[in-house]
């Protein structure tokens, strides 16, 4: 079994670097000269005998080490969608040796760029710059670089990998909520709920006392009045929790311009939330987004796509009640394809006393606040209207 691993092994690095034109150049010489030989026909044997001896011209071409030092580096693996993103790759000729030329294979998210090595003499470097597209939102996967070796033909092609693959991060636009959302992401400690307990900051109303009260809370005054003892009852406070969750339902949208605006709107009311330090779930695709810090958060919108088996809007609030029951803020991004009827029959799993935004994001529309005392269902036709909306929404 030893000798055949090892024979095995050995076919394996023998036919490597065989591309796809050589395997089937492969394949035709070996039939015609076996044919031609069976048979006598010289015809098919001297193009088969051809074929096999340019195979192996090619295979010869592709032997060797080529020992490289190489590195990948781009100038910020962060950029917003427009941006310019450069990056540069630099080959060094680590051996005492000149080596052959080569091609340099680079893959850039789905497509890839080439660019030739020359001949390169002991310690001489060679640089190559190269620009990303960032034309859209997207996690783009430059590298790992390659060095090619083949014939010119391409029947052999031999991949060397020499860097790691490198994330770049295309963030979505953003537009300033500096003001604009304080109303809506403002910190609310201090504001009461509809919660009654024995114990908070809030002052709602005096009570019979009862076994067990906490005597600090005896109202001295209104006992000595009334002729009984009598207790403070208070209503329950909190600080904001922002609740963010984005449809990523095909269904819910009618192109891929409606689902830009949802990420981009969700986005930026996600990093003002950070930067005011407020409490921040966000919810889109898989799961929870990391809300660390505003660039770690736009990493992960960065990775957001809408899919046929993505949560829809009629999903969003159920989701937010599992993952953030205690929210005091749910924001919740769709499309314009679920009716407001629909919207607001969605909302009704949202714990009761949430103050609840539904962003329907359809570019071009008129922008849109309709108030149903909790409930604000919005509409939003650019980014740059994002800041009225919340103003609206805080006026009404």
């Amino acid at each position: 079994m030893g000798v055949v691993r090892r024979l095995g092994r050995a076919l394996r690095n023998t036919t490597h670097p065989v591309s796809a034109p050589g395997a089937v150049a492969l394949v035709v010489g070996v039939v015609l000269v076996v044919v031609g030989w069976d048979r006598g026909w010289v015809e098919l044997t001297v193009p088969g005998a051809t074929l096999l001896g340019t195979l192996l011209c090619a295979l010869l071409l592709t032997v060797g080490r080529s020992t490289f030092a190489v590195t990948l580096d781009l100038s910020g693996n962060r950029v917003t969608v427009g941006e310019r993103a450069v990056g540069r790759i630099t080959v060094r000729n680590t051996s005492r040796r000149r080596l052959l030329p080569a091609q340099i294979e680079l893959p850039v998210g789905r497509g890839a760029a080439d660019f030739h090595l020359p001949s390169l003499g002991p310690d001489q470097v060679h640089e190559e710059v190269f620009a990303v597209p960032t034309t859209r939102r997207a996690v783009v996967v430059v590298g790992p670089v390659r060095s090619v070796r083949g014939d010119p033909l391409g029947l052999m092609r031999r991949r060397v990998r020499w860097t790691d693959p490198v994330d770049l991060y295309v963030h979505p636009l953003l537009v300033s909520l500096q003001g604009a959302a304080s109303g809506v992401l403002r910190d609310l400690e201090g504001q009461s709920t509809r919660s009654l307990s024995d114990s908070d900051m809030s002052f709602h109303a005096l009570r019979d006392y009862v076994a067990g009260d906490d005597r600090r809370h005896i109202h001295w005054k209104s006992s000595a009045r009334v002729g009984q003892l009598m207790v403070r009852q208070f209503e329950d406070t909190r600080r904001t929790h922002t609740a963010l969750a984005v449809s990523t339902a095909l269904a819910d949208y009618t192109g891929e311009a409606e689902f830009e605006l949802a990420v981009a709107a969700a986005a930026s009311i996600g990093v003002q939330a950070l930067r005011d330090e407020r409490e921040l779930t966000v919810l889109a695709g898989q799961g929870a987004l990391r809300t660390r810090t505003p660039p770690v958060l736009l990493d992960d919108f960065a990775g957001v796509e809408a899919t046929v088996t993505g949560r829809g809007s009629s999903e969003l609030a159920p989701w937010v009640a599992r993952q953030a029951g205690d929210a005091s803020v749910a924001i919740l991004v769709v499309g314009s394809v679920p009716t407001r009827a629909d919207l607001r029959a969605h909302t009704i799993h949202l714990p009761a006393g949430i103050r609840t935004l539904v962003l329907t994001c359809s570019p071009g529309a008129r922008l849109e606040v309709h108030q149903h005392g909790a409930l604000s269902l919005a509409t939003l036709g650019s980014l740059d209207d994002l800041p009225r909306v919340l103003r609206r929404v805080v006026a009404g």
